[in-house]
């Protein structure tokens, strides 16, 4: 069950600007301790109907499984739909972006997500201008963060937009945290197709992961498995969800990803061993997809040792 943070803007003497008075509050009508998904007991202050005057409201997240969190809770939408007419600034974290999305407060709006969920949001909500590259959007004092982590950028967000630039840079420094990012495709670990039956795509599939780095040809690829090409190329849009090249491209970019957080010290033989011999171009569609260059890259994840896979098959670093 998701809890509601409100805060009212208290004007005090001393110092003279308005000061957040936070109180956190539950769904649940009788305000009483609510459970998380991990087994945490939270005790709100209140309920949601208790509350008489918020100017910001925050959502927590509720997990993946939002679909079947928001049937229950189906009273905070007209509920965050009056407060939102009020003029409260309403802000959801991750998955909790979905209750902001369901009650249609964020149609013709752009919002961002955890991008783990973020194409199930893009077809439920196609009205939605979904941009999950992005860590915190805002529109019409809405606001939506990328992951949890991400709670952490949209909370000095907000603490620039409503006390400055100079109070917000005191807390980041205060919880030894940079201010907010900008982007989080480069911390996404998207999977390559959504799950099918298509056998002979799977073939294929297998065979580009083995051989990504190499001059690959839709003819020759269809040829692998007995299509023409026009066939194939439908045939692996309908079983994965991507064109052959865009794909190819993924697979490739991903292995990148691999090389660099091993600390490869040249962007040239990256480029090389992924498949690529134009490094501007490898730059240039690199930075589209993760929104970083190599170098950015490689100095963001580089002492992360994050493990992906075996995309970049056991190739050592340069």
């Amino acid at each position: 069950m998701p809890l509601a943070v409100y805060l009212k803007m208290v004007q005090r003497p001393t110092p003279p600007e308005p000061v957040p008075s936070p109180q956190f509050a539950s769904l649940l009508i009788d305000g009483n301790s609510v459970m998380s998904i991990h087994g945490v007991g939270l005790t709100p202050q209140c309920a949601i109907l208790d509350i008489e005057h918020a100017d910001i409201i925050i959502l927590s997240a509720s997990s993946f499984d939002f679909l079947d969190r928001m049937a229950k809770s189906k009273s905070i939408m007209p509920w965050l739909r009056n407060w939102h007419a009020n003029g409260a600034t309403i802000a959801g974290i991750c998955s909790g972006v979905a209750f902001l999305a369901e009650c249609g407060l964020l149609d013709g709006r752009q919002a961002t997500t955890h991008w783990a969920v973020a194409d199930m949001l893009r077809e439920r909500y196609p009205k939605v201008l979904w941009r999950p590259e992005e860590f915190v959007t805002e529109d019409g004092r809405l606001l939506c963060s990328g992951g949890v982590y991400a709670s952490i950028d949209l909370s000095l967000y907000l603490v620039e937009k409503f006390c400055g630039h100079e109070i917000a840079l005191q807390c980041a420094k205060a919880l030894l945290v940079s201010m907010p990012r900008c982007r989080q495709s480069g911390y996404s670990v998207l999977p390559l197709a959504r799950p099918h039956a298509d056998d002979k795509i799977r073939q294929i599939e297998d065979y580009l992961r083995e051989h990504f780095d190499h001059d690959l040809s839709i003819g020759h690829l269809a040829e692998r498995i007995g299509m023409g090409p026009r066939n194939f190329i439908r045939r692996f849009k309908a079983a994965t969800g991507r064109l052959p090249n865009a794909y190819i491209q993924t697979l490739r970019i991903s292995a990148a990803k691999e090389l660099l957080e091993r600390g490869a010290a040249s962007i040239q033989a990256v480029c090389s061993q992924v498949g690529y011999e134009d490094i501007a171009f490898f730059r240039g569609l690199f930075k589209r997809h993760t929104g970083m260059t190599p170098g950015e890259y490689r100095a963001n994840f580089a002492q992360l040792n994050v493990r992906r896979g075996e995309l970049a098959g056991g190739r050592p670093a340069a």
